[in-house]
């Protein structure tokens, strides 16, 4: 299954869990004074560690080759809609604060936050 273009600006490369290659989507906007970093997972193209579980260390890496500062960014998750029947490949973007506890970490974005980000 291949994720649409439309998701991302850029494949990223990233060292994901062991240091396995791997890649995601990256998008990245500027919204009322602030800046969304999104992640996109990319599913069967992306040969390593899922967007999820490489977290505040795929932020880092994000962060460190496009020279933003971790605290000054808002880090959003994308899961994209891959048209398929299984409920779980439906679209969700959620907002993760890796200084929140492993309950409050991920936050879902409505439908309205989402369009006003990515437009």
């Amino acid at each position: 299954m291949k994720v649409s273009e439309t998701y991302y600006d850029e494949q990223f490369p990233f060292r994901g869990q062991w240091d396995m290659e791997s890649l995601c989507g990256l998008k990245i906007r500027k919204v009322d004074g602030r800046t969304y970093v999104i992640v996109t997972e990319l599913y069967q193209e992306n040969p390593g560690t899922s967007v999820t579980y490489a977290g505040q260390s795929l932020r880092d890496q994000i962060c460190e080759a496009k020279g933003l500062k971790p605290e000054e960014i808002v880090y959003l998750e994308c899961n994209p809609n891959t048209n398929s029947k299984l409920s779980f490949y439906d679209e969700e973007y959620f907002e993760v604060d890796f200084n929140a506890d492993q309950q409050h970490r991920y936050r879902q974005l409505t439908t309205d936050e989402v369009k006003h980000i990515i437009g």
